[in-house]
């Protein structure tokens, strides 16, 4: 009787194919031991034909799609620091690139992006810059260029000031509590309604001449007289006594 051609059959019998010998075992039956990286090559082609006899092609698509994921991942990870660097190199270009410039340009963003990242700001020149309620809390500042900027509402808490050039800065209602004062330039800078909580080393600050301290708040106890005595403005209003009112007995 004729056999007929059973598809399923012959690939059962594809996946009953003798298991490869291990490579202590098969390297024990090489004579020669100049033939043993050819042959390791052969020994390998053997493993990975043996594997993949088991596999339908869409098996083997998947697993395929498997392992490419896999490796995608561990280089995005394996890159990560040089795509860090690449944002902050592109950050302290904003801010180069923008100096002498009107407007913010980019670099509120780019300066809280660095700071957030924890990198250093020492130095950074932004003169004149537009920076309307820019955040550094923490950053260190020290050496910092922002004579003539404006930072009203910016939030300096816990900054390292440290003869940092704020002359004629604006920061009027700005957060500067806990911030490190020592040699601070704020030569006709403008510190109304600013928040001055904790500030510290204010009596090192280089230069006060001028500068305008109207309603500051949770200012340290002594700093508004030491000020005025070294040449800082007052408003009228916030040198009068609060008016005592009386009550019946």
């Amino acid at each position: 009787m004729a056999e007929f051609f059973d598809p399923h059959h012959q690939g059962s019998r594809s996946r009953d194919r003798e298991r490869p010998k291990r490579w202590a075992e098969f390297r024990t039956t090489v004579k020669h031991r100049w033939l043993l990286p050819l042959l390791f090559v052969d020994w390998v082609s053997e493993w990975a034909a043996y594997w993949l006899s088991g596999l339908s092609f869409l098996e083997l698509l998947e697993h395929l799609g498997r392992f490419s994921l896999l490796i995608a991942v561990i280089f995005y990870f394996i890159e990560a620091p040089e795509r860090t660097k690449m944002k902050h190199y592109q950050a302290w270009q904003v801010i180069n690139s923008a100096q002498g410039k009107g407007g913010s340009g980019g670099r509120i963003e780019a300066l809280q992006e660095l700071n957030h990242d924890h990198v250093s700001l020492l130095g950074v020149d932004v003169s004149d810059a537009f920076l309307q309620g820019v955040d550094l809390h923490d950053a260190d500042l020290s050496r910092a260029d922002f004579s003539s900027a404006d930072m009203r509402n910016a939030n300096l808490s816990g900054t390292k000031l440290e003869e940092a050039d704020m002359r004629w800065t604006n920061l009027v209602n700005g957060d500067l509590s806990g911030a490190d004062l020592n040699g601070t330039n704020l030569e006709e800078a403008d510190l109304d309604g600013a928040d001055l909580a904790g500030v510290k080393n204010w009596r090192s600050v280089a230069s006060v001449k001028d500068l305008s301290i109207a309603g500051v708040r949770n200012a340290p106890e002594g700093f508004v007289d030491w000020a005025v005595k070294h040449g800082a403005v007052q408003s009228e209003a916030a040198t009068q006594p609060a008016p005592v009112v009386k009550t019946r007995s």
